[in-house]
């Protein structure tokens, strides 16, 4: 439960931050700027460690290697809507209590991190970029065109309150949710089930993603005459979109095998160059 400032559990313990240092760190230079130092590699890593950092420095004061090991664990692949990467740092931090007294495996928090990122993520743009944006810019465009200033005012106003709220109501109730909840969630068992419903919720947005997202068009044809057909349609005429989620596989398969992100994006170009100036791609 929770009073007005303060976390405290069914057996009265006192956690050891407050709503006000939830509410730090949803508005601190890590959380605001989730995207500075964003990389194709780990993407948004360097931030969410700078967010929570503060709190590490204070879970582990007295135990240097534990606090380095903290860092190494957050410096992993991140990535996830932006206003929803605070509920899981409040998450990560709770958990990183729990680790520190060992009554948690240091390996759960990424795993935890890993099961969020993919669904939050999916609902994040969905709310954000799909519709409060694009609401706040059909808004705010009806008073610009007309010279009014209270375009860009409503514009931000609009984005940003639901954003900022959002920031911070998901870090105090994701660090309550850690603190109050997690525990029991593990030794029930129901920790594993958790995963398990995020990983196959992660794995229908990864699919429709890639549907949506990767744009791969072969331009072969096969036949002649009337009844020449091109090889894409051909491929989704078996199930559409196979092409696009077959390259999001090879994509995720080079990963595995630990192919540098960068000499990816390299042949992807020189693939795509050569490719649409023999016809095997089109646009």
């Amino acid at each position: 439960m929770m009073t007005s400032n303060e976390y405290i559990d069914d057996n009265g313990k006192k956690a050891l931050f407050t709503k006000r240092d939830m509410t730090k760190m949803a508005l601190n230079e890590g959380s605001l700027g989730m995207e500075y130092s964003w990389n194709y590699e780990r993407q948004m890593h360097l931030p969410f460690c700078i967010m929570i950092d503060p709190y590490l420095k204070k879970i582990y004061k007295d135990d240097k290697e534990g606090y380095s090991q903290a860092l190494i664990r957050h410096v992993e692949f991140f990535n996830i809507t932006v206003q929803l990467a605070p509920f899981v740092g409040g998450i990560a931090i709770s958990m990183e209590e729990a680790i520190a007294k060992k009554e948690m495996e240091p390996e759960s928090v990424s795993q935890i991190k890993t099961a969020l990122m993919g669904p939050l993520s999916g609902i994040g743009d969905s709310i954000f970029l799909g519709c409060i944006r694009i609401i706040a810019v059909g808004i705010g465009l009806s008073f610009a065109l007309d010279g009014n200033i209270l375009g860009a005012i409503l514009y931000w106003l609009i984005y940003n309150i639901p954003a900022f709220g959002l920031r911070v109501y998901g870090a105090q109730k994701g660090y309550e949710l850690g603190f109050s909840y997690l525990d029991k969630i593990q030794k029930t068992g129901l920790m594993n089930k958790l995963m398990e419903a995020a990983g196959v919720l992660s794995m229908i947005v990864i699919g429709a993603m890639s549907s949506g997202m990767v744009y791969t068009t072969l331009g072969l044809e096969i036949g002649s005459g009337e009844s020449v057909q091109t090889l894409q349609e051909l491929l989704d005429g078996i199930m559409p979109g196979i092409v696009a989620l077959g390259v999001t596989w090879l994509y995720y398969w080079l990963l595995k095998k630990r192919i540098s992100p960068m000499i990816l994006i390299v042949c992807t170009v020189l693939v795509g160059i050569v490719g649409a100036y023999f016809g095997i791609f089109v646009a």
